[in-house]
């Protein structure tokens, strides 16, 4: 007998609702491979730790098979689930993304212009200045899920839409501000592979492992092209067809590539591929450190544009675009309870690392952006938690009830 079918709405509810779930409980191994990280580095058995990521594999060391290679796997779920949600997600009209959107703008510029105002005389920290702009959805979630009924589910809604735009936002920068040499001949075979990858979906390619062979010599060109090679999973991602078109015909299931691809990435990627690039990379020494390298211009300013930055960026452009009508508030969702939320998104530490080992290729750099990435991250961790353990569960009415100064919504 057939199975019954599943809308394409309600398919699109469960792919939201597991990537949600996979991600919180990633989000706490990810906490926990990073801590380890960090332990192994500061022990006896740091100078291991060093000697195995930097051993030589088929010509590229470990680390960095981590970050350009499982980390376009990373890239890819991004991909993945941005597209979803853009298509017939919780971002499928403009209503809904107007909130999160313009959160996610504020929350990048503002720790942009801290970075820069604090590193004004050292230009040659600069292109450190998209660090603190990135949040770490599955870190970000994990804490949250930790507040049970603290926490409504418009806000954990906000907040991975916030984190998807966030996220594609980081992409485009890191496309554009980050890419090194470009070589004409790589870049126009990867620019020959994503022709194939979108001239397949084109022609109605439903078969998923067509794809993967076309993205996996588009991931090998761009290796050598100058441009990040894990962008290659967000463009495959985007030529991956999300199916479903039309409704099932009887009772045969619409097929879907990008569910079916998304679904079997989620639980690597959230419970082994990230928490590997956060033990690879949150290795961070304290030998010779001290409270000198964290008020140097270049980890000030990650620590504040983390810290102070994302909250305030993304409070005051939420407060401007419910003041003026542009968007509408998180359901049942308090003043409080939000900044917790944006104070969470201060938790920068995958992207914001990542973009940090493309900025700076020399080792002290890499060590002092991560120990102030680290640094914010955990403050704003701090902060946010200090906000929900005393926040309580109330809703918007009881907070306005309490407090009449909070404006009606």
């Amino acid at each position: 007998m057939d199975k019954p079918v599943m809308s394409i709405v309600a398919r699109s509810r469960a792919a939201f609702r597991d990537f949600v779930q996979a991600e919180s409980a990633g989000g706490l191994v990810l906490i926990a491979a990073a801590a380890l990280g960090f332990i192994i580095a500061n022990s006896a058995w740091s100078e291991d730790y060093t000697h195995i990521l930097h051993t030589k594999v088929g010509g590229l060391d470990v680390l960095h098979w981590i970050n350009d290679g499982l980390m376009a796997l990373f890239f890819l779920l991004v991909g993945l689930e941005i597209k979803r949600e853009m298509i017939e997600g919780q971002l499928n009209t403009w209503s809904k993304r107007i909130l999160p959107c313009v959160a996610a703008v504020g929350g990048m510029i503002a720790p942009a212009i801290i970075f820069m105002i604090v590193n004004y005389d050292v230009p040659e920290d600069w292109r450190g200045w998209a660090i603190p702009t990135a949040t770490d959805i599955a870190f970000a979630l994990g804490v949250l899920s930790l507040f049970g009924n603290r926490v409504v589910n418009s806000l954990k809604v906000f907040l991975t839409s916030l984190a998807i735009i966030d996220d594609l936002l980081a992409i485009l920068i890191i496309a554009l501000f980050y890419s090194g040499d470009l070589s004409l001949p790589f870049l126009g075979a990867a620019a020959g592979a994503a022709a194939i990858l979108f001239l397949m979906n084109w022609f109605g390619v439903m078969r998923v492992w067509p794809y993967l062979i076309v993205g996996a010599a588009l991931w090998a060109a761009m290796l050598f092209s100058g441009i990040h090679a894990t962008l290659a999973g967000v463009i495959l991602a985007l030529a991956i067809p999300i199916g479903g078109g039309h409704e099932a015909v009887g009772t045969k299931e619409v097929p879907s590539p990008l569910h079916d691809m998304e679904h079997a990435l989620e639980r690597w990627v959230a419970f082994l591929i990230v928490p590997i690039f956060g033990m690879a990379n949150a290795g961070v020494s304290l030998a010779g450190v001290g409270i000198g390298h964290l008020i140097e211009p270049l980890a000030l300013g990650i620590i504040l544009g983390l810290f102070i930055g994302k909250q305030g960026g993304i409070m005051l452009t939420v407060w401007v675009a419910v003041k003026t009508g542009l968007a509408a508030w998180p359901e049942g969702a308090t003043w409080r309870q939000t900044y917790g939320v944006a104070v969470f998104c201060g938790i920068g530490f995958t992207m914001s690392l990542f973009i940090g080992l493309l900025a700076f290729p020399d080792v002290e750099r890499e060590e002092i952006t991560k120990l102030a990435v680290l640094v914010g991250s955990l403050l704003s961790v701090a902060f946010g938690s200090l906000i929900f353990m005393t926040a309580g569960s109330q809703t918007l009415a009881e907070e306005q009830k309490e407090d009449s100064r909070v404006p009606r919504y």
